[in-house]
Order: structure tokens, then sequence, then C-alpha cells
């Protein structure tokens, strides 16, 4: 199973916007992203686009580690909630399979705050794409 700087490394969007992996198992892979003033809305939110990267990403390395052998992944399809604004600190992703299957795979993928609220909800369906 590749280590967390593995998955990432797989990933240059991840690396270019600053997403860290911290675990990875076919389970549960976490991952985080830090406040900064350029992945901001005018207002000083963390922009909408950057949580569903996190969330995206996060979500892909969790699909990837539950696909069958000789197989890869692509997102087709993901559905976000926001709940909260972030304004500082670093948001957490918890992405958790909903469904592995033959031809797809179903990811959600949570999002907190440094202080634990819940920011945002992402359900992704991965295609599993045999060669």
């Amino acid at each position: 199973m590749p280590s967390p700087d593995e998955l990432r490394s797989a990933m240059p969007f991840a690396q270019a916007t600053g997403i860290t992996i911290e675990t990875a198992s076919p389970e549960e892979v976490t991952g985080t992203l830090g406040w900064a003033p350029e992945r901001c809305t005018a207002g000083g939110a963390l922009h909408g686009g950057a949580l569903m990267t996190l969330a995206d990403s996060i979500g892909a390395a969790c699909a990837f580690l539950n696909l069958p052998p000789d197989t890869a992944t692509t997102t087709v399809e993901s559905s976000s909630r926001f709940f909260r604004a972030v304004r500082e600190g670093r948001v957490r992703a918890v992405a958790r399979p909903l469904h592995a299957g033959r031809t797809t795979i179903v990811v959600q993928t949570d999002l907190y705050d440094d202080g634990g609220r819940h920011v945002a909800q992402t359900t992704q369906t991965q295609a599993v794409l045999r060669s």
C-alpha cells in the first residue's frame, strides 16, 4: 500500500495547492489544507473551490486505495454542501468509502475546521477504469 507521501506525489495538483495527506488506508484517508489569502474569496473566506479541491483529492486517494488490481480511477460525479466559512487555520478532510463496487466507488469526504466544526461534505463517484 502506498504511503501518504507517495499518494500525494502521484497528484501534482494536490501538491501545487498545498494539500497534505496525513493518513491513508482503504477504510479512511485524512489530509489538510491551510488557510491562505491566495486561496480566499474577496471576503477572506477560504474559497469553495479550494475546499472542493481538498475533498476531491483526499476522496480520490481513498477511491484509489479501494481499486481492484490492474484498474485506475477518475471522478465522474461530485456534490458538495458547505456549512460554514473558514477564515483562518487549517481544514481537515476525512474520506471514507460508502461503496466499493466493480464499476464505481463512492466516497464521502467530511471537512472540519480547527475547532472540529463541520465545514463541508462532499460525496463523489469514481469510475473503476479497466485497461
